[in-house]
């Protein structure tokens, strides 16, 4: 068994990769404006926990809305500001296509508690694609074992140290932590309940 983890340098998915260590940790730069710092802060969490690490490069920056595409377009049907439309989906594609090449068989993310305000952040959106790439040809299971939680919650459960917890990167408008978008406020909240200084 060959286990990836799709690697944002957010707490989150820091928090599982320290869990599960698996055998390679996938970044993936789709267009995101803050795509350099997630890569090297992913990159060195894989250093400290010696995993190997790919980064997956594909532009769809104009087809993002909001902060997190670096543009002020809205759609009525976005849930909020920073909405890339079926982002989880085309992530999890990119990284499935790696890992037919390099045999994996266990494809893990982390989505928590908080982010099921998304579709593709719930545990039913994580059962439905597991069953949608078990039909197709790979054989791989997606697993996402972390909706029950919240994020300061995952670190606990993981004893995570907190000297990965601090190079974690959630901005969804730049390269340096702006301190007042969503993903800045939901960092700040863990720090908080996890009284990290």
């Amino acid at each position: 068994m060959k286990k990836a983890i799709l690697l944002s340098g957010g707490i989150d998915s820091i928090c599982l990769a320290y869990n599960i260590k698996p055998d390679i940790a996938y970044t993936i730069d789709y267009g995101q404006r803050p795509a350099k710092r997630e890569i090297y802060v992913s990159k060195y969490i894989c250093e400290e926990l010696k995993i190997k690490h790919e980064i997956i490069s594909i532009n769809c920056n104009k087809l993002g809305f909001g902060s997190l595409a670096g543009n002020q377009i809205k759609n009525h049907n976005s849930p909020s500001e920073e909405w890339w439309p079926y982002r989880n989906q085309l992530i999890i594609t990119l990284a499935l296509m790696k890992c037919i090449q390099d045999k994996v068989t266990e494809l893990h993310l982390a989505s928590v508690k908080s982010d099921n305000f998304h579709k593709d952040g719930t545990k039913k959106f994580y059962q439905l694609i597991n069953d949608l790439v078990k039909y197709q040809e790979g054989h791989i299971k997606i697993k996402c074992e972390t909706t029950d939680y919240y994020s300061h919650e995952l670190a606990q459960i993981y004893s995570v140290p907190k000297k990965l917890l601090l190079m974690a990167h959630s901005c969804h408008i730049s390269n340096t932590s702006c301190g007042k978008c969503s993903g800045c406020i939901k960092q700040q909240r863990v720090r908080y309940e996890l009284s990290i200084e």
